[in-house]
């Protein structure tokens, strides 16, 4: 199933999203009129926003790497910080 986060982002009038069984969408607003949509740049928006989810579990590991080396830096032994946050 496809991400819908980009037409919906895209589109902010679109209300429902439906997977056809040929692999295209077809998106409607409120009143149920269907509204045409860009599949380019949903793909597009859909790959931004899978890469901002990427970075952001990125940062979270390179803030828990930072934390680590700095609870070492105050002497804690590994067991410790393994106590302390889990890693």
């Amino acid at each position: 199933m496809m991400n819908h986060d980009g037409i919906y982002i895209l589109y902010p009038n679109v209300t429902t999203v439906f997977d056809n069984k040929d692999g295209s969408v077809t998106a409607y607003d409120k009143d149920r009129n269907i509204v045409t949509i860009d599949m380019d740049l949903v793909n597009e928006k859909n790959s931004e926003l899978e890469a901002e989810i990427e970075q952001e579990k990125q940062d979270a590991e390179t803030k828990k790497a930072s934390g680590k080396q700095k609870l070492l830096d105050l002497g804690l032994t590994e067991e410790e910080i393994k106590a302390i946050i889990g890693v």
